[in-house]
């Protein structure tokens, strides 16, 4: 169903990494679900395997290969493990950082180094005071000659405890003019790291606290001018976050349908399986409806993304459906397993557990349809697709030797 949008390359790049998931990803999920905490081993392993540089130019070391091929990375890790397609679409958000505002300079130092797997970037916009509300962050950045000292806390950091470069978004003034962002690396004067909470599902990912105590930073690693905060961090949610989002959300989902009609075929009742029952037959339509829309809605806006196209909306929408159509489908699936759903010996819990961390970032559902009603009205404020894709287009990236 996706021949529309996918060629002989994508269908060769998703066999790869289903199999590198099922041999290297699948066999770590009892001791990632055990630990609870980050797993820096898989997590180096697959950035070694170079797909945090989907979208890195080949200039720099990149695949080139486009949001599509992103799309596919993180949903084959995600129907694996949604720990680890989180921990590949947090990375993408750090490169997005650095594709679209990093200087020449900022760009040769690391975009090769993330692209070899070398190194893993994150993005931290979120506080603890504002949540969501980018506007209300309070952390600060001051310029003392050379230099820039930050002060202030991050949480919800994907990558958190095992980022190597974090995209930070601070105030250098008042107002939405006053956001400024930096590349802080992990060993700056200054910065830690929070404790690691345990949380719900994601086992194996972290999403945690950065702190930043008069922490110095070199004004050379400021990305873009200061006041461009704003834009960096809108700019990673809309365009990288929500198709981000959306492919772990389709990857959880593809895995809950096959778990389920794996279940169906083999649990028995009034002498038959159970897929032979008509309101089961019922169920599992719809679930495949879901799937096939949501896959439909994530392509087809990543199909646009990399054409330059207007798709704000579009990428909106893939973000909602997807995280709603895959929670829909998680109750479907735990009413055909029944009391068989809620134990560990089969996956469907799991499943279930990391679905719902995949709906607050960038973006609840609310914001979604919030944001999807303005541009139905008429009231959307501007274009990011359309501004970034610009941006790109005048970047010539230099051969990495």
């Amino acid at each position: 169903m996706d021949s529309c949008f996918t060629d002989r390359r994508h269908h060769e790049l998703r066999r790869r990494v289903r199999e590198f998931a099922e041999k290297e990803v699948r066999p770590r999920i009892p001791g990632m679900e055990a630990s609870r905490t980050v797993s820096h081993e898989i997590s180096r392993l697959i950035a070694r395997q170079g797909w945090i540089g989907a979208t890195i130019d080949p200039g720099y070391g990149g695949m080139g290969a486009g949001h599509l091929a992103k799309t596919i990375i993180i949903e084959e890790l995600a129907r694996v493990s949604g720990a680890m397609g989180a921990m590949v679409q947090a990375s993408q958000l750090g490169v997005a950082k650095i594709v679209h505002f990093g200087d020449d300079a900022q760009r040769k130092t690391w975009l090769p180094r993330i692209a070899a797997g070398e190194c893993l970037p994150t993005i931290a916009v979120t506080e603890p005071q504002s949540g969501g509300h980018v506007l209300g962050m309070e952390g600060t950045a001051v310029r003392d000659g050379d230099h820039y000292v930050l002060n202030g806390r991050k949480v919800f950091v994907g990558n958190s405890h095992v980022g190597d470069l974090h995209g930070v978004v601070v105030r250098t003034g008042p107002g939405s003019k006053g956001l400024t962002a930096f590349l802080v690396e992990s060993d700056a004067p200054g910065f830690s790291l929070g404790e690691q909470q345990p949380a719900m599902g994601l086992h194996g990912f972290s999403f945690g606290e950065l702190i930043f105590d008069d922490c110095r930073v070199p004004a050379a690693n400021r990305l873009g001018e200061e006041g461009d905060g704003l834009s960096v961090a809108y700019s990673s949610s809309v365009l990288y976050g929500r198709s981000n989002l959306a492919a772990v959300s389709l990857g959880i989902h593809q895995a809950i349908m096959e778990e389920t009609t794996a279940f169906c075929t083999e649990r028995e009742r009034y002498g038959k399986p159970l897929a032979e029952l008509n309101n089961i037959k019922l169920k599992v339509g719809q679930m495949q409806s879901r799937l096939m829309t949501a896959r439909l809605a994530a392509y087809h806006a990543v199909h646009l993304l990399d054409r330059g196209l207007p798709c704000d909306a579009e990428l909106m929408n893939a973000k909602l459906l997807n995280v709603e159509y895959a929670l829909d489908s998680a109750r479907s699936a735990m009413e055909i397993h029944a009391a068989s759903g809620l134990f560990t010996d089969r996956p469907l819990e799991r499943y279930v557990r990391d679905a719902f961390h995949i709906f607050a970032p960038a973006g609840t559902s609310d914001i979604q349809l919030l944001r999807l009603g303005e541009v139905a009205l008429g009231g959307a404020k501007g274009s990011w697709s359309e501004k970034l894709s610009e941006v790109v287009r005048t970047v010539e990236p230099q051969p990495v030797h």
